[in-house]
């Protein structure tokens, strides 16, 4: 398995805005994943997916949502739609967040800031969601220690992403070699639960297909989605598509 590029926010800025020139990266990630053509997708939740998203959440009208690496914001906007939460998205690609704004034309907050410094106050969010996107805090533990300061006490952290099923895997990056489970219990969170989910593994999987299928001529950003596609086809089969749950402890 090639190594993947450096995935630090100047990277981000620049995947982001090759997305904004790209007239088919879009429709071929929407398509696959079954999603509406209003919601800018950058991560890999189906459109069920984020059905199970809102109903691990458990949130309703008023309660404050915070998408934490949200991207150009369209699972939070989706998601609040539907709950009628206040969303607060944060990302730390400043390009991303621009988009995330014009897109929410004032339904929302987004702001700049990074997943292990949200630049929130205390206990000041009733749910965190982070889809697809925790594996690149650094440290990871961070992030999630991060998550719960930010939470009030019984607040709900729902995380989306993959862990590698073998530990010993050389073939999955670093990154999600680790029992997500097991690290929200050592951060301290309750209530913890990681399933995998294998409808979204197959959402997954056809977008894959579609990646590798694609003639990207000088699209850069179907290019680096060919390339994505080429180095995750080969070992999908060896990750779980999990689904995590957790409960910020009571305050002591």
């Amino acid at each position: 398995m090639t190594t993947p590029p450096p995935l630090g926010a100047e990277y981000f800025d620049q995947w982001y805005a090759d997305m904004a020139e790209s007239a088919t990266r879009d429709q071929v990630q929407l398509r696959a994943l079954g999603l509406p053509p209003e919601l800018e997708s950058t991560s890999l939740l189906s459109w069920d997916g984020i059905a199970d998203v809102v109903d691990a959440l458990a949130v309703g009208a008023g309660d404050v949502l915070v998408d934490l690496a949200c991207g150009r914001g369209g699972y939070g906007l989706e998601v609040a739609a539907r709950t009628g939460a206040r969303l607060i998205g944060v990302d730390f690609s400043a390009v991303a967040i621009e988009r995330a704004r014009q897109r929410a034309a004032g339904r929302a907050e987004f702001r700049v800031g990074r997943l292990t410094d949200s630049g929130l106050p205390d206990a000041s969010a009733h749910a965190v969601m982070c889809i697809d996107a925790m594996q690149f805090a650094d440290p990871y533990a961070a992030g999630l220690a991060e998550c719960r300061r930010i939470l009030v006490p019984g607040g709900r952290l729902v995380l989306t992403g993959w862990q590698a099923r073998d530990p010993a895997d050389e073939r999955i990056p670093a990154r999600l070699h680790r029992d997500i489970a097991a690290e929200l219990r050592a951060a301290g969170f309750a209530e913890v639960t990681a399933t995998d989910q294998p409808a979204w593994r197959e959402a997954e999987r056809a977008y894959w297909t579609a990646a590798v299928a694609l003639d990207p001529g000088d699209d850069a950003a179907l290019r680096s989605m060919r390339e994505e596609g080429l180095r995750v086809a080969p070992v999908i089969d060896r990750t779980a598509r999990v689904l995590a749950r957790a409960v910020a402890p009571p305050a002591s």
